[in-house]
């Protein structure tokens, strides 16, 4: 479901996830993961590379942290060796 926001909350939201995505550590884990999926095609077919179990799992598991939410390993509670 889309966020209602104001056309400005909605540019400085924009902005905010950019800034985000090309981070240093998140281009990092995006290469990576394009790396391990050009790798092995058949094991990331409908799959999201989890960089802290170094495989593919599910979506659903990856992205709600096999159903502990995320605020745990976000920000600096993240590290990982190939990210630090």
């Amino acid at each position: 479901m889309a966020q209602k926001l104001s056309a400005q909350a909605r540019r400085d939201k924009a902005a905010r996830d950019l800034a985000f995505a090309k981070s240093p550590a998140r281009r990092a884990k995006k290469a990576h993961a394009q790396r391990e999926a050009r790798a092995n095609p058949s094991a990331a077919k409908n799959k999201d590379f989890d960089h802290k179990r170094g495989r593919f799992v599910s979506v659903k598991s990856n992205r709600g942290n096999e159903g502990e939410g995320t605020k745990k390993e976000s920000g600096a509670n993240y590290n990982h060796k190939y990210y630090t």
